[in-house]
């Protein structure tokens, strides 16, 4: 009972930890939403599209913006649906359906569009070589997990489109660090330079390291290590 107890308590906190990670997600996903009214017709005084009027219709940016910013909430909320075990076991054909829009809207919209959007980045070429970056590591861990899927590959496809949900979730953290290098008072433009590698390297890294660290723990395991 004693031993049982923490494993118990440990389970419970998990489980509550998703729930608010998905209610954060899905709350800036609307925040997206709801800021449409500042982007149908483009109001360039204020928030994102400040200061970006002199390029914005003349270099394509305005394709791209609008397929981002439309994307990329579809992105979130279905990767979401996806990551629901209940969802994958009880209806595998909406998993699979659902995959395929996944991975096709992150393919052929969010990612290209991220990409060319990262050429405009508000503080320079730094921030903007993070966001490139950024989207080729989310079309390639989307673009393995579809691989993956069709070698019926799932444990590696798993993984895979872990990464990518991951990598999503960035828009996330890069509004969590704005706000919190606001309230601190750190200066916007190292601020914005930083948030545009850290918002999804570390993310990935403390990923890669748990699995790394559940790997030798498994290993020790089948080798009687304690």
């Amino acid at each position: 009972w004693i031993r049982w107890m923490p494993v118990a308590i440990t389970h419970r906190l998990w489980q509550l930890a998703k729930l608010l990670v998905l209610v954060l997600i899905l709350k800036v996903a609307l925040g997206v939403v709801l800021s449409y009214r500042d982007y149908l017709p483009p109001q360039f005084e204020s928030g994102f599209l400040q200061g970006r009027q002199g390029y914005f219709w003349t270099t394509a940016y305005h394709l791209a913006f609008y397929l981002h910013i439309t994307s990329g909430p579809c992105a979130l909320v279905i990767g979401i649906a996806l990551i629901s075990e209940r969802l994958r076991l009880t209806c595998p054909d909406w998993h699979r359906y659902l995959g395929t829009l996944h991975i096709l809207c992150v393919l052929l919209l969010l990612v290209p569009s991220g990409i060319w959007m990262s050429i405009y980045a508000e503080t320079g070429a730094l921030a903007g070589i993070g966001f490139a970056l950024l989207g080729a590591a989310t079309g390639t861990c989307a673009l393995m997990g579809w691989i993956s899927a069709i070698r019926k590959r799932f444990d590696e496809h798993r993984r895979w489109m872990l990464r990518c949900f991951l990598l999503l979730s960035s828009a996330v953290l890069l509004r969590l660090m704005g706000g919190v290098f606001s309230i601190i008072g750190i200066g916007y433009p190292t601020t914005y330079t930083l948030a545009a590698w850290a918002s999804w390297g570390v993310p990935l890294a403390l990923y890669e390291l748990l699995r790394a660290r559940k790997r030798r723990y498994v290993g020790a395991a089948h080798l009687g290590i304690n």
